[in-house]
């Protein structure tokens, strides 16, 4: 047995033996040195010949074959951005494909310096009422001002449905009380449940943000489907609802995705967008250590998730609630009534009573988180607020960020605060505030699961939608499939493309109290700015039987002159060179005011370089 197994592993070790290379003959030998020589190229041509750079690896599904092709003869698809691209705020675009047409969103924008005095700037739908007859309704993404603030004024001039979830009908509602608008048509949509606006399915699609019952909207279009995001960000943990639909998102992609709009606010930013559960667990620590001061906490009306936490803290730590701001009661009102937030019994007081209760024993929730001028948070900076005098004992949280061009205003808030001997926390200090928008890491998500066969960034300014761009060029798409918008753009999607088309008559109205002002066939705004910039002369002289009686009175507002008498003299002679021998019995009045005007401003600008308003003034006695 033994000498079998010898036998054996000699056997093995024999057939694992090399066996030896057998020689080639000369003539091969050479042969093969050469194939050998030109396999392997010189390091010297290595180093002299530069590497071509990799192109961007293709996300997988973006080429035209994943997406379904267009039935024969479909109309063309067009898009008509109104509002929200190259700005953050009053979002409107519009979808349209023969004899229909859908808006997404209707919303407003704060005035800025560029728009004194008015009360708020909405898109302007001059486009869509020529075409009134096509617009089948209006579907809202959520219930945030820019996106919801131009509703009233859109249905003033068409009646057609609005669509949008509960919440977002309910602040809708109250938008429409207040224009005294009582016959509008509200549809409630849910997510993942279809609805059909002419020729247009829509199915909603639930996502994360910083208001309950928000949406993405998958809308399918005779070319193809469109996907827009509305405003949203991935949280897998949000404090109320459901996580975002990634599922509905990715089947979506699979299914084939014509256009990808994408909202654009934080696509500067790296990373993930924090979850709102971050905010709760940071409240909750300055409660436990401002146990003994009063807390007031400015945020957002609408972020009713927010609002819930703070119920649920005070309840905790013992306190009672005071909601301080017309639209926070408003919100609190709507989203209590339609299940939204649950405020605990007996937490609520009305404001008015605080002054009797102990600091420990209440705290505020205020709207002016934004610096406006006149919110709750503003007023009470300001000593003007009567209900609530800021102390020494009062700490106050600012559970938000600055809006883009709100800085100067919250800051000096919160230096007003502390002028007042109040403890200041915010958003650099401490994580009191989550932003409701994707940062760059999941807009790659978002890409890379939709796998469109074209891209449109949207909501966001010129900068924000350059970057999304690039990021989209980063992740494989080419820049042929992609377009930058601007307000007023119109794009057309057909079965050989995607193209700009002529654009359409848009820009921004204008709010005034109850009337409503086209900036581009208004003048009142260059007054406005005028008037704020270089001041205001007003000229007074009196006219009895066709003459001018008198000697004219001069008065200036927010006018920086020296007044020497010899100035004041000079004025006076060029008013009454102006009307020196002006008969009003051949010319009118309103040429004898431009003439004053004309020669006033031309003297003035010559000695003072500024170019004031002059409003002449005549009186017939």
């Amino acid at each position: 047995m033994e000498n079998q197994e010898n036998m054996e592993r000699g056997y093995r070790a024999r057939r694992n033996v090399r066996k030896p290379q057998q020689k080639l003959r000369p003539e091969k030998q050479e042969k093969q040195k050469k194939q050998e020589k030109q396999e392997k190229p010189k390091l010297r041509e290595k180093l002299q010949k530069p590497q071509k750079p990799q192109k961007p690896q293709k996300v997988k599904g973006n080429d035209v074959k994943n997406v379904k092709k267009a039935k024969r003869g479909a109309k063309p698809v067009r898009i008509v951005f109104l509002g929200g691209v190259g700005e953050i705020g009053k979002n409107m675009t519009a979808v349209e494909c023969g004899d229909d047409i859908i808006i997404i969103d209707a919303g407003a924008i704060f005035p800025t310096d560029e728009t004194p005095g008015f009360d708020l700037v909405v898109p302007d739908i001059t486009y869509l009422v020529e075409n009134k007859r096509k617009v089948r309704g209006v579907v809202l993404t959520h219930g945030h001002e820019d996106h919801i603030g131009g509703i009233p004024y859109l249905l003033k001039e068409l009646k057609i449905p609005v669509a949008g979830t509960k919440l977002t009908l309910a602040l809708v509602d109250n938008k429409l009380r207040e224009h005294r608008i009582n016959d509008a048509k509200l549809i409630t949509i849910t997510a993942g449940q279809p609805f059909q606006f002419g020729c247009f399915k829509i199915r909603p699609v639930n996502v994360n943000h910083s208001i309950a019952g928000s949406l993405a909207l998958a809308i399918e279009t005779p070319q193809g489907v469109i996907f827009h995001s509305g405003d949203f960000k991935i949280d897998l943990t949000p404090v109320a609802g459901e996580p975002i639909d990634l599922k509905t998102i990715s089947d979506t992609g699979s299914a084939g995705v014509l256009l990808y709009m994408g909202e654009s606010t934080n696509i500067e930013r790296a990373g993930f967008t924090m979850s709102e559960t971050v905010v709760g667990a940071t409240l909750d620590r300055l409660f436990e250590e401002n146990g003994g001061n009063r807390l007031i906490i400015a945020t957002f009306a609408s972020n009713v998730h927010r609002l819930q936490q703070i119920f649920d803290l005070a309840v905790k730590h013992k306190r009672k609630v005071a909601l301080s701001g017309r639209s926070m009661l408003n919100v609190v009102e709507a989203a209590e009534k339609i299940g939204e937030i649950k405020v605990p019994e007996n937490a609520l007081v009305d404001i008015s009573h605080i002054k009797n209760m102990r600091d420990d024993e209440i705290v505020i929730v205020s709207t002016g988180s934004q610096g406006e001028p006149m919110s709750a948070l503003t007023r009470m900076a300001n000593g003007e607020l009567p209900a609530v005098s800021v102390g020494k004992n009062d700490t106050i949280i600012i559970s938000a960020s600055p809006i883009p061009g709100n800085e100067k205003l919250v800051y000096r808030v919160i230096n007003n605060l502390y002028r007042r001997g109040a403890n200041v926390v915010y958003e650099s200090l401490e994580n009191i505030h989550v932003s409701g928008h994707a940062c760059r890491e999941e807009h790659k998500i978002m890409h890379t699961l939709l796998k469109p066969k074209y891209f449109i960034p949207v909501h966001g300014e010129y900068r924000h939608l350059k970057k999304h761009v690039q990021l989209a060029e980063q992740l494989g798409l080419s820049e042929s499939r992609m377009f930058i918008p601007e307000i007023g753009n119109c794009v057309e999607i057909t079965p050989n493309g995607i193209k700009r088309v002529e654009n359409v008559t848009a820009g921004s109205r204008l709010i005034d109290g109850e009337g409503i002002e086209d900036e581009k066939a208004s003048m009142v705004i260059e007054d406005r700015r005028q008037l704020s910039e270089e001041g205001l002369f007003i000229v007074s002289i009196a006219v009895s039987n066709g003459e001018v009686v008198g000697e004219p009175a001069i008065n200036s507002r927010g006018f920086v002159f020296d007044f020497h008498r010899d100035y004041n003299k000079e004025i006076r002679d060029v008013i009454l060179r102006a009307i020196e021998g002006y008969d009003l019995s051949r010319g009118t009045v309103d040429e004898l005011k431009r003439t004053i005007k004309r020669n006033l401003r031309n003297y003035l600008m010559r000695k003072t370089k500024q170019s004031p308003m002059v409003v002449p003034v005549v009186v017939e006695i």
